[in-house]
C-alpha cells in the first residue's frame, strides 16, 4: 500500500515540473554519454560508459520515486483549512517560553518543507507537538538540545 501524501496545488505542479525536467532533459541527455561512451570501443574497461549506466540507474530511480509521489499526491483544499486549532497548511507564531523568541513557521507536507522559507515539515517535532493544540496553549516539545515550551501566539492561513 503506498503512502498517501497531501501536498499543495503549488507543491504537486512543482513535483511535476521536476519530473518532466527528470524525462526530457535530463535523460536524454544521459543516453547521449552512453552513447558516446560506446563509440569510443570497448565498454568492458570503459570508465565513461560506467559512469553514464550508473548516472542513468540514479536518475531512473529518481523518476520512479517522483512517479510514485505524484500518483499519491491528494491535493489539500485549502478553503477549508480551519485555524482554531494547529493543523497542515496554517502559519503559526509561537513563543519559546525559555528566552521569549517568537518564530512563525507554516506547516506543510514532507515534500514542500523549506526551513529558510519559514515552512517545516509535518513530521519534524515541532509540528508534530504543535498539532491539533489552540492559542494560548503551551506545548513542551522534545528537540534534539532538550524540552523547550513554546506558547502558541496565532493560528492563521
Amino acid at each position: 500500500m503506498a503512502k498517501v501524501t497531501y501536498i499543495t496545488e503549488e507543491g504537486l505542479k512543482k513535483l511535476k515540473e521536476e519530473l518532466d525536467r527528470l524525462v526530457n532533459i535530463e535523460r536524454p541527455a544521459i543516453s547521449k554519454q552512453i552513447g558516446e561512451a560506446i563509440e569510443k570501443g570497448d565498454i568492458s574497461e570503459n570508465a565513461e560508459y560506467d559512469a553514464a549506466k550508473d548516472a542513468q540507474g540514479m536518475l531512473e530511480a529518481k523518476i520512479a520515486m517522483l512517479g510514485e509521489k505524484i500518483a499519491n499526491a491528494r491535493i489539500i483544499d485549502e478553503s477549508k483549512i480551519d485555524t482554531s486549532c494547529v493543523q497542515i497548511l496554517n502559519k503559526v507564531t509561537i513563543r519559546n517560553k525559555k528566552n521569549n523568541a517568537t518564530m512563525q513557521y507554516t506547516i506543510v507536507s514532507e515534500h514542500e518543507a523549506d526551513l529558510k522559507a519559514g515552512k517545516i515539515s509535518i513530521q519534524t517535532p515541532i509540528a508534530k507537538g504543535l498539532m491539533g493544540k489552540k492559542v494560548g496553549d503551551i506545548v513542551e516539545i522534545q528537540v534534539p538540545s532538550g524540552t523547550i515550551p513554546f506558547e502558541i501566539v496565532d493560528i492563521s492561513m
